[in-house]
């Protein structure tokens, strides 16, 4: 079984920065990236990510099918990270998911780590903490988010909050 610690935080919190420099001490590492980039910049941010990242990691894109992603990764990989659930869950309610099929999808994935012998690290944002969102589309998003977030705590063998570039282990 994987030992699983989740990462959570606001925008530009940290969290990639963290879980970057909690695997830099493993040799291979497996990265996932769930962003699309749909726009200039959010292609820059992806690049830059890229750039941060050592080239001798195995990056996989796969902004829908976690799944599909974890099953090309060799099993005697020592680290996965996965970056990260709220664009998974972004990507999932735009493609017209429902928070039923998202939920499953997230289980599935803990099912699929828990055959796993090394360390997952999952990056999410913590998106409770602001006003409630204006449209329904939002608010939805806000939910399912959550939900995801307190699945994957209850999942993990720890968890981090980030605060302006500082982790505080809440579990």
């Amino acid at each position: 079984m994987a030992k699983i610690t989740f990462i959570l935080g606001g925008a530009r919190s940290g969290k990639s920065t963290f879980a970057l420099e909690l695997a830099k001490k493993y040799k291979d590492v497996a990265f996932i990236a769930t962003c699309q980039g749909r726009d200039l910049e959010m292609r820059k941010r992806i690049k830059a990510h890229q750039l941060s990242r050592p080239k001798h990691w195995q990056t996989f894109e796969e902004s829908k099918e976690i799944i599909r992603a974890l099953e090309k990764i060799n099993s005697r990989c020592p680290c996965i990270i996965i970056d990260c659930l709220t664009l998974l869950v972004s990507n999932l309610i735009l493609s017209g998911a429902s928070h039923d099929l998202i939920t499953e999808k997230i289980k599935h994935v803990f099912k699929r780590l828990n055959t796993f012998k090394g360390r997952a690290i999952i990056v999410s944002n913590e998106v409770g903490l602001g006003i409630v969102p204006r449209t329904k589309l939002g608010r939805d998003f806000r939910d399912i988010a959550g939900r995801i977030n307190q699945l994957t705590a209850a999942n993990s063998d720890e968890v981090f909050f980030l605060v302006s570039g500082i982790p505080a282990k809440i579990k």
